[in-house]
């Protein structure tokens, strides 16, 4: 874990070690507290000597700090949680996060990218945005799809490289499992609340959470066309998904053919689509906007926010100081963990003002990190 355990809080269903973690059966648990690099008095409960200056020692995030949230809280991790799944190459292995304490927490689904790395596309990647939101209280579950590589699974069946059809069906068989995933986490049963969940993916997770509501692909294969969209994600985060298939540069097109047939048009669920203004690349496809096609092509209620500056990784969400990031920058990062969260907590809860108010905080800011557009 990248930041501050505490060996008091979340023990009472074992003794954690001076280094915040235990064991539980096959699962590994940790305790954490994801703002502790932000403010390390808060991880204390003391009073820091700084409060009310304007001081930048020992905050790494500090300008992304305009945007509101609330209070973080503690939080644990537990993994893996492994279920056998007919007619999948190998068990499906899931982390979940989730608050030490709260109850009624809302469910986030968090889908990795198809990435070159072994590990950051699985379960163990994606800490900056699993961390974050657990302790702005969510439960975040986290699967490994087939195509990450630290399954070492042929890449060459009937899916391709991608497992794109496998990637959606992960998180239907999350949803219908809820139950048990709950009883693997110690306290977790009975906390959550299974009418509010979301689903948030980057990359080739974001045409998973995209999948989720309603973006209809055509298996290149057969050329059967799927619907895996479920009505139970009740809003969706697609972080730097793929565009419109029609516009796919011929390598992608020839090394990954599903995406050829990515179609938005049907896409009808609520969702955010993050996406850097610098997010291009020739393989993937010539125009300089196409990782905003979800947003583009889908019809409303609809909302994108443009990162300035940004790349693929768009700060670093895949992992703390990722050396593949082209755009590594923990302030970038502060916003997009910042903005995702607000925008759930208000598809999910539509009194709350949060997105609201995180929109009009970036566009208030005398240099704005990004801008929002609506539809």
């Amino acid at each position: 874990m990248q930041n501050g355990f505490n060996e008091q809080q979340g023990s009472t269903h074992a003794k954690l070690t001076r280094r915040g973690v235990l064991t539980t059966g096959s699962a590994l648990v940790a305790v954490s507290y994801a703002d502790a690099h932000l403010n390390p008095a808060a991880a204390t409960g003391t009073q820091s000597s700084n409060q009310g200056k304007d001081t930048l020692v020992n905050k790494p995030i500090n300008t992304a700090e305009y945007i509101p949230v609330d209070a973080p809280t503690l939080f644990m991790s537990v993994s893996p949680i492994a279920f056998p799944v007919p007619g999948r190459q190998t068990e499906l292995q899931l982390k979940v996060t989730a608050p030490i304490a709260g109850r009624d927490l809302p469910i986030l689904i968090l889908s990795h990218g198809h990435g070159q790395s072994t590990y950051l596309s699985s379960l163990r990647g994606y800490n900056p945005l699993a961390e974050f939101y657990a302790a702005h209280g969510f439960v975040v579950i986290q699967p490994t799809h087939q195509d990450s590589k630290a399954l070492g699974l042929d890449p060459e069946g009937p899916e391709g490289p991608l497992f794109w059809l496998s990637r959606a069906q992960d998180v239907h068989f999350v949803l219908d499992h809820l139950p048990q995933i709950e009883a693997a986490v110690p306290g977790l049963s009975g906390r959550t609340d299974r009418n509010r969940i979301v689903a948030v993916g980057h990359s080739m997770g974001g045409h998973t959470a995209g999948m989720l509501a309603g973006m209809r692909v055509v298996d290149p294969v057969d050329g059967k066309e799927w619907d895996l969209s479920d009505s139970r994600i009740k809003a969706g985060v697609l972080l730097a998904p793929p565009g419109n298939g029609s516009d796919l540069a011929p390598f992608a097109s020839e090394h990954y053919k599903v995406l050829r047939n990515t179609v938005y048009s049907k896409m009808t669920a609520q969702a955010l689509v993050v996406a850097g203004d610098l997010d291009q690349t020739d393989l993937f496809a010539l125009r300089k906007d196409w990782r905003a096609d979800a947003y583009t092509f889908s019809p409303g209620p609809k909302a994108l926010l443009t990162m300035f500056g940004a790349k693929h990784a768009l700060g670093g969400v895949s992992g703390y100081d990722v050396a593949e990031s082209q755009d590594q920058d923990s302030e970038r990062l502060g916003v997009v963990q910042r903005m995702t969260w607000a925008y759930l907590r208000s598809a999910l809860y539509p009194a709350d003002p949060a997105w609201r108010n995180a929109s009009a905080a970036l566009a208030g800011s005398p240099k704005p990190q990004g801008k929002v557009d609506t539809k």
